[in-house]
């Protein structure tokens, strides 16, 4: 009890310690409103997306995949994710701010390329179930069918990867994003090149993230 004690006081004397330093919380305080403003706007961008016509892809890999509801696994592997990446950042405010430029750039990205790349949803979709994730779609039962390319489950999840620093924490980020990757695929919820391209993408962010949050 008392080494845990100790543990959180080293934690909140380098918060505060950090605090202090202009340019750690400037960027903390920018990039944080960029975040609010952003999650703000995605239910009005997500229910234009919505409306719109789009292409529908032939996908050969998904065509050999039946279409199964994974929702639970899927919101299951993700939140206890996020809970997890967010302990260590409470630990450690570096991770923290790469993290927080790094989400920013991640959902910046998706805005656009989601905006130029207009793709009607997969044949065998099944919505997937996310109550909390469902919030910033604009409410717990809207189904955004849409937002395609790219994946923003699976790029998310291999952020995480990329930001966290301990090996042991950077396999399970790893196997994770692995496995969204492949759940979101089995529940036809995106196609093959979405869940590409969100690990090609996601790399240059995060060193774009990296190079943002130097302080």
């Amino acid at each position: 009890m008392q080494d845990l004690r100790k543990g959180r006081q080293a934690i909140a004397l380098v918060w505060s310690e950090l605090w202090k330093n202009p340019s750690f919380k400037k960027k903390t305080i920018i990039y944080s409103s960029l975040l609010v403003a952003i999650l703000v706007i995605l239910p009005f961008f997500f229910s234009a997306i919505e409306k719109r016509n789009g292409i529908q892809l032939n996908d050969p890999i998904l065509q050999l995949i039946p279409a199964v509801d994974v929702s639970l696994a899927t919101f299951l592997v993700i939140w206890s994710m996020t809970v997890f990446l967010w302990v260590r950042m409470l630990q450690n405010p570096s991770l923290f701010l790469v993290t927080l430029c790094s989400m920013v750039l991640l959902f910046l990205s998706r805005l656009v390329s989601i905006s130029l790349l207009p793709l009607d949803p997969p044949v065998g979709l099944i919505p997937l179930k996310d109550p909390i994730v469902n919030l910033f779609y604009g409410g717990t039962n809207v189904f955004i069918t849409k937002d395609l390319f790219y994946s923003g489950h699976t790029s998310t999840q291999f952020l995480f990867f990329l930001c966290l620093h301990k090996q042991k924490d950077k396999l399970i980020a790893l196997a994770a994003s692995l496995v969204v990757a492949t759940l979101v695929l089995v529940q036809h919820v995106h196609y093959t090149i979405d869940v590409v391209f969100a690990f090609v993408f996601t790399w240059p962010i995060y060193l774009i993230g990296k190079r943002l949050a130097k302080h």
